[in-house]
Protein backbone atom coordinates (compact mmCIF):
# COMPACT_ATOMS: atom_id res chain seq x y z
CA UNK A 1 0.00 0.00 0.00
CA UNK A 2 1.29 3.54 -0.79
CA UNK A 3 1.91 6.43 1.29
CA UNK A 4 -0.86 8.34 -0.23
CA UNK A 5 -3.28 5.49 0.20
CA UNK A 6 -2.14 5.10 4.15
CA UNK A 7 -2.38 8.74 4.77
CA UNK A 8 -6.12 8.68 2.92
CA UNK A 9 -7.09 5.94 5.19
CA UNK A 10 -6.17 7.20 8.03
CA UNK A 11 -7.84 10.70 7.56
CA UNK A 12 -10.84 8.20 7.15
CA UNK A 13 -10.14 6.43 10.31
CA UNK A 14 -9.99 9.92 11.83
CA UNK A 15 -12.89 11.53 10.63
CA UNK A 16 -14.66 8.23 11.68
CA UNK A 17 -13.59 8.17 15.17
CA UNK A 18 -14.39 12.26 15.53
CA UNK A 19 -17.91 11.13 13.88
CA UNK A 20 -17.92 8.70 16.85
CA UNK A 21 -16.88 11.21 19.62
CA UNK A 22 -18.94 13.80 18.72
CA UNK A 23 -22.30 11.14 18.84
CA UNK A 24 -21.09 9.43 21.86
CA UNK A 25 -24.27 7.76 23.51
CA UNK A 26 -24.44 7.73 27.12
CA UNK A 27 -26.38 5.14 29.26
CA UNK A 28 -29.33 7.28 29.36
CA UNK A 29 -31.38 4.85 26.99
CA UNK A 30 -30.67 2.08 29.61
CA UNK A 31 -32.94 3.42 32.23
CA UNK A 32 -34.24 0.67 34.66
CA UNK A 33 -37.97 1.81 34.20
CA UNK A 34 -41.24 -0.32 36.17
CA UNK A 35 -44.84 -0.45 35.70
CA UNK A 36 -48.01 -2.16 36.82
CA UNK A 37 -48.42 -2.97 33.15
CA UNK A 38 -47.39 -5.65 31.91
CA UNK A 39 -46.92 -4.57 28.53
CA UNK A 40 -45.34 -1.83 28.96
CA UNK A 41 -43.15 -3.60 31.24
CA UNK A 42 -42.08 -5.47 28.11
CA UNK A 43 -41.65 -2.56 25.81
CA UNK A 44 -39.19 -1.29 28.24
CA UNK A 45 -37.03 -4.35 28.65
CA UNK A 46 -36.91 -4.35 24.76
CA UNK A 47 -36.08 -0.83 24.91
CA UNK A 48 -33.44 -1.85 27.01
CA UNK A 49 -32.41 -4.37 25.53
CA UNK A 50 -32.39 -2.31 22.06
CA UNK A 51 -29.95 0.70 23.90
CA UNK A 52 -27.61 -2.13 24.98
CA UNK A 53 -27.21 -3.77 22.08
CA UNK A 54 -26.69 -0.21 20.05
CA UNK A 55 -23.94 0.54 22.85
CA UNK A 56 -22.00 -2.50 22.42
CA UNK A 57 -22.30 -1.97 18.93
CA UNK A 58 -20.95 1.46 18.63
CA UNK A 59 -17.97 0.51 21.21
CA UNK A 60 -16.80 -2.08 18.71
CA UNK A 61 -16.95 0.06 16.04
CA UNK A 62 -14.94 2.81 18.22
CA UNK A 63 -12.27 -0.17 18.81
CA UNK A 64 -12.25 -1.30 15.33
CA UNK A 65 -11.40 2.59 14.63
CA UNK A 66 -9.12 2.81 17.01
CA UNK A 67 -7.21 -0.69 15.95
CA UNK A 68 -7.01 0.48 12.34
CA UNK A 69 -5.07 3.64 13.32
CA UNK A 70 -2.87 1.56 15.13
CA UNK A 71 -2.32 -0.86 12.22
CA UNK A 72 -1.89 2.21 10.13
CA UNK A 73 1.03 3.10 12.90
CA UNK A 74 2.90 0.14 13.05
CA UNK A 75 2.26 -0.38 9.53
CA UNK A 76 0.49 -3.39 9.61
CA UNK A 77 -2.54 -2.11 7.74
CA UNK A 78 -4.00 -3.70 5.16
CA UNK A 79 -3.20 -7.08 6.35
CA UNK A 80 -5.60 -9.55 8.17
CA UNK A 81 -4.60 -10.08 11.78
CA UNK A 82 -5.43 -13.56 11.70
CA UNK A 83 -3.95 -15.19 8.39
CA UNK A 84 -1.38 -12.77 7.40
CA UNK A 85 -3.13 -12.14 4.04
CA UNK A 86 -3.87 -9.15 2.06
CA UNK A 87 -6.98 -7.75 2.97
CA UNK A 88 -8.75 -6.59 -0.41
CA UNK A 89 -9.04 -2.93 -1.46
CA UNK A 90 -13.03 -3.15 -2.07
CA UNK A 91 -12.97 -4.34 1.17
CA UNK A 92 -10.64 -1.88 2.76
CA UNK A 93 -13.26 1.07 0.85
CA UNK A 94 -16.07 -0.65 2.25
CA UNK A 95 -14.94 -1.46 5.77
CA UNK A 96 -11.74 0.63 6.67
CA UNK A 97 -11.44 -0.56 10.62
CA UNK A 98 -11.82 -3.85 9.55
CA UNK A 99 -8.76 -6.20 10.73
CA UNK A 100 -10.05 -9.54 8.67
CA UNK A 101 -10.11 -10.62 5.46
CA UNK A 102 -13.24 -11.37 3.93
CA UNK A 103 -12.89 -15.38 4.50
CA UNK A 104 -11.73 -14.70 8.52
CA UNK A 105 -14.38 -12.72 8.89
CA UNK A 106 -16.77 -14.91 7.62
CA UNK A 107 -15.53 -17.49 9.84
CA UNK A 108 -15.71 -14.87 12.96
CA UNK A 109 -19.17 -14.42 12.28
CA UNK A 110 -19.33 -18.27 12.24
CA UNK A 111 -17.75 -18.18 15.54
CA UNK A 112 -14.48 -19.80 14.80
CA UNK A 113 -12.58 -19.57 18.04
CA UNK A 114 -9.09 -19.30 16.55
CA UNK A 115 -10.08 -16.21 14.75
CA UNK A 116 -11.95 -14.78 17.49
CA UNK A 117 -8.99 -14.70 19.71
CA UNK A 118 -6.76 -13.20 17.29
CA UNK A 119 -9.11 -10.47 18.01
CA UNK A 120 -7.76 -9.67 21.14
CA UNK A 121 -4.03 -10.42 20.45
CA UNK A 122 -2.86 -7.02 20.04
CA UNK A 123 -3.67 -6.13 23.31
CA UNK A 124 -2.12 -8.96 25.00
CA UNK A 125 1.44 -8.05 22.60
CA UNK A 126 0.58 -4.22 24.00
CA UNK A 127 0.31 -5.64 27.74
Amino acid sequence: MTNTELVRFREILRAKQAELASSRRGLDGIAIERSADQLEEAEYKSARELAVANLRRESMLRHGVAMGLLRIQDGTFGTCVHCGDDISRRRLEAVPWTSFCIRCQEAADLGEESVLESINQPFLDAA
